[in-house]
């Protein structure tokens, strides 16, 4: 892209030198306008360069937003061959080899748990882009909360601290009704419990809180991991946006969970904050009216 906008600025000052140059001889010629040569050469400079600047903006918008699309694709196929060689090295082993009853029960759990997480990141897509589309109608129900976010940290908990594995600690309150769409929601607290697993340390601990409190309802997910910088807390539920640089970054992930996050809850007049956890990481806190 450095081509392009190096021709770009020098049809700029090509042009912007030959109105001066037009401008001085028109002067020389008839001095006697040389005020009303200045006031409208001074005010075309004025409109061309807002215009330069503008058309600038908008290329170098859509340069990042191509890089961005670029990263995007790069994660997802990063993301769906890792659990599609797992399932495959899991099956391949059942076929291959006489295993126990036990071992039998928990490949095909951990198979089950790359199946799920396919599942998860295809429904993001498919809902980002139905959001984007404006094709989906958040239709709502009734709902019991409690046991939506129960569910979910149950098929996320890991009830053991080996290597690169966290424990979610949830405290939550039963008996929590909303209106909402029960499918979006559920790919929001998906999304907040998942990014907070993958930041954090290893075997430190997640904290999911569900409470009721004056006529609302709060979400908050806590995790303890490399935290959020201030300047990053307004941009990170745009589309494709990742903390960090893509060569710093580690954490897998496709850039889209926080934007439908943001999405998901504007259509349900739901608010999102993030703030700085203690000692560190960071808490993302999600409040429904229940009015």
């Amino acid at each position: 892209m450095k081509k392009p906008f190096i021709i770009f600025y020098a049809l700029i000052i090509y042009a912007i030198s030959e109105l001066v140059w037009w401008g001085y001889m028109l002067m020389k010629l008839q001095p006697e306008r040389i005020g009303m040569i200045l006031g409208e050469g001074s005010m075309f400079i004025l409109i061309f360069v807002v215009g330069a600047y503008s058309l600038h903006a908008s290329i170098n918008k859509e340069r990042k937003l191509q890089e961005q699309k670029k990263n995007f694709l790069l994660s997802v196929t990063h993301e769906l061959k890792s659990p599609l060689a797992s399932i495959k090295i899991l099956l391949q082993t059942i076929q291959k080899r006489t295993l126990t009853k036990e071992q039998l029960v928990d490949f095909i759990d951990k198979s089950l748990l790359d199946v799920e997480r396919l599942d998860d990141m295809v429904e993001n897509m498919l809902l980002a882009s139905k959001i984007d589309n404006r094709s989906y109608t958040f239709p709502k129900a009734s709902f019991n909360l409690s046991v939506l976010v129960d569910s979910i940290v149950n098929r996320l908990q890991i009830t053991k601290c080996d290597c690169n594995q966290q424990i979610i600690d949830a405290e939550i309150e039963p008996k929590i009704e909303i209106t909402g769409d029960k499918f979006a929601l559920t790919s929001v607290v998906t999304n907040l419990i998942e990014n907070a697993v993958k930041y954090s340390s290893p075997c430190s601990a997640v904290g999911v809180k569900l409470f009721s409190k004056d006529d609302r309802v709060f979400l908050e997910v806590a995790d303890q991991g490399i935290g959020i910088a201030d300047n990053e807390k307004t941009r990170i539920f745009d589309k494709f946006y990742r903390v960090g640089s893509e060569d710093t970054r580690n954490t897998k992930g496709t850039g889209l969970g926080l934007y439908i996050v943001k999405e998901v809850l504007d259509k349900h007049h739901a608010s999102i904050r993030v703030r700085d956890n203690r000692p560190a990481g960071s808490v993302f806190e999600v409040v429904f009216g229940l009015t």
